[in-house]
């Protein structure tokens, strides 16, 4: 059995640590995906690359409009994501491989534009139902609802 003060040649004994990480699925499953350490390693080493500003996402790196959105991703490693991003204002995309925490930031700001694009779908619905029921009332009040429009 080695000792804790024992060095090992690399390439001549392969590293079999491993560690867990518990990933949650969009349909609420929850699987384990099991990294090798010396996959993690090589991970860890990984540069940014494909992106102007790591630590924001939304914004494009072309016109700084700050309505980019991810197009494809894959986790990449254990501590990253290969993400290709696009700007619908200047038709830029790029591809990059990003740590989890930039990812996880960049998924919070398009929580809060989801958030916001369905206020105002809301409100927008809300104003074209009252034209709606306006005109509707106005109709009913003309007479121009015959038994035929039903």
């Amino acid at each position: 059995m080695a000792s804790a003060t024992d060095t090992w040649d690399v390439s001549l004994k392969p590293d079999h640590r491993h560690y867990t990480r518990r990933v949650v699925l969009p349909s609420g499953k929850v699987i384990e995906v099991v990294y090798f350490e010396e996959q993690r390693a090589a991970h860890t080493r990984l540069s940014v690359f494909g992106y102007a500003n790591p630590r924001d996402l939304h914004q494009c790196g072309s016109c700084e409009a700050e309505l980019v959105y991810p197009v494809e991703w894959e986790e990449y490693g254990a501590t990253h994501w290969s993400v290709t991003l696009r700007c619908p204002n200047c038709e830029w995309t790029g591809t990059g491989v990003f740590e989890q925490h930039v990812v996880e930031r960049f998924d919070e700001e398009l929580d809060r534009g989801t958030e916001a694009l369905v206020r105002d779908l809301k409100r927008l619905m809300h104003a074209n139902m009252e034209e709606e029921i306006d005109r509707f009332i106005d109709a009913l009040q003309e007479d121009q609802i015959l038994p035929e429009d039903f």
